[in-house]
Order: C-alpha cells, then sequence, then structure tokens
C-alpha cells in the first residue's frame, strides 16, 4: 500500500462521519441555508489563505525574481491558485470562489457583514493571532484558528497534506438536492449557491484534487516521517471541520 492510500484509508471513517453529518439532514428553509452560509463562509476564507501559503512557500513573490523549487511543484500551486483565486461565475466573468461565495449569500439574504468586515479589517492592520478570538464568531474560530496556524508555522508539507486530504468540503447530493427544491420555491434565488456548489465538486474534487495529490507526494517523496505527520495534521483539520459542523447544527436547531 502506497503512503497515498494508506492516508485515504486511514482518513476514510471521518470522511463519512462528515459525508453523513446530521447536519445536511437539519437545513429545510431558507434561514437554515442562511445559517450555515453565515458560517461555512469563513471555511472558504481561510481555504484561500492556506492556498496562498502554500504559493509563499512554493514559488517566487518577492523581487527580484528567482526560480525557487521544481518547475513541475510551481505549476501545480500556480494552477490551483489560478483557479480558485480567477474562475468563472455563473456570469461567465472572472471571481474567486470566495467572492463566487459572498455573491450567493447576498442573493439569499444571507448576512455578509460579519466576514467583509473580519476581512476588511486584517486589509487595514498588520495581522494579530491574539486578537483573532475576539475578531471571530465563536462558532467558528476553532476552525480557522487551526488552518491560518497551519498556513502561518507548518512545514511546507504539512500544509500541502492539510490542502490535499484534510480540507475537502464533502458535500453529499441529497445537500445540492434539498437546495435546488428551495431554489424553485424562490425563484431563483439559490442559483449561485448551486453554482458554486456544482463548480466546487467539479473543479476542486477532481482537477484540484488530483494536483494536490501530485504536489504533496513531490513534498514527502519516500520519507515515512513525513507522510505520518501529513496524516496527523490531515485528521486535525478533518477533527476541527466535524466540531464546526456541530456547532453549526447546534445553531439551526436552537433557532
Amino acid at each position: 500500500m502506497n503512503p497515498i492510500q494508506d492516508i485515504n484509508l486511514q482518513l476514510a471513517p471521518l470522511r463519512e462521519k462528515l459525508f453523513t453529518h446530521k447536519l445536511y439532514g437539519s437545513i429545510k428553509t431558507m434561514e437554515h441555508v442562511q445559517i450555515f452560509m453565515e458560517h461555512h463562509v469563513f471555511a472558504v476564507w481561510d481555504f484561500m489563505s492556506l492556498l496562498k501559503s502554500l504559493q509563499l512557500d512554493l514559488t517566487c513573490v518577492q523581487l527580484p525574481w528567482r526560480p525557487v523549487g521544481t518547475a513541475n511543484t510551481r505549476f501545480l500551486i500556480n494552477e490551483i491558485v489560478c483557479g480558485e483565486e480567477s474562475d468563472l461565475n455563473l456570469e461567465g466573468k472572472r471571481s474567486s470562489h470566495f467572492e463566487m461565495y459572498l455573491a450567493a449569500m447576498q442573493a439569499v439574504q444571507a448576512n455578509t457583514s460579519v466576514i467583509t468586515s473580519f476581512v476588511d479589517l486584517i486589509g487595514k492592520s498588520e495581522f494579530d493571532f491574539n486578537q483573532l478570538e475576539l475578531q471571530l464568531p465563536k462558532a467558528v474560530f476553532p476552525f480557522v484558528n487551526n488552518t491560518l496556524t497551519t498556513a502561518f508555522t507548518a512545514p511546507t508539507h504539512i500544509k500541502a497534506g492539510v490542502f490535499t486530504f484534510g480540507r475537502e468540503d464533502l458535500i453529499p447530493g441529497m445537500f445540492i438536492a434539498m437546495v435546488k427544491e428551495l431554489n424553485q420555491q424562490f425563484q431563483g434565488k439559490f442559483d449561485q449557491f448551486i453554482y458554486y456548489l456544482e463548480r466546487h465538486i467539479e473543479v476542486d474534487g477532481s482537477h484540484h484534487s488530483n494536483l494536490a495529490i501530485e504536489m504533496t507526494a513531490s513534498l514527502c517523496g519516500e520519507d515515512s516521517v513525513k507522510w505520518n505527520e501529513v496524516k496527523i495534521a490531515a485528521e486535525m483539520a478533518l477533527n476541527h471541520r466535524i466540531k464546526l459542523w456541530d456547532k453549526i447544527h447546534q445553531t439551526i436547531m436552537s433557532n
């Protein structure tokens, strides 16, 4: 069994737990979708932060330019960044997946002020980990904190491993079908959200996933210690995702 097969086998129970999470079955109204999106958008945002940390490690983004790492690894990360940061939205215009998500939130009248205020705030001052817990909603802080800690402090192979194996949004067909049913009731208000979900599965779940596996494999090579560190970090990321799903489910059920 190769390291990738071993990690996939070890992580299978956690992925199954996410795929069958009771959160999906509890989302039945527009208000429930709004609650879901108002939390999940932070995971969409910090995914980009993890991705950009890999681009910083694996390519040259400083002046004067110099070649960094291997051309193959540079190609892999740059192609993923290009797709995530400047994809085509529902109208055929260039947009990051994060901006697509914000547009989808606005279409269903979900509250975007918390996430946009947070992003504006960190754009105006130097990022301070000590202030993060004060700036984020309580439910999302542990998840985002784990992602950003990885992005800021972990070795490159661990970042790549978490990106590859620990950041899968396992979205079951039942959830998309439910959103499509609501879309019929609300005259197309969920069109952009459905596009995001289907685009996410199409691009992130196939092409980008394969590129990410190749990238992680090139960084870990034959080093069993690195592969084990990747597995541990990916397990932690998936467990944080499960806890985030738990908290969103609790919020929906108590609302």
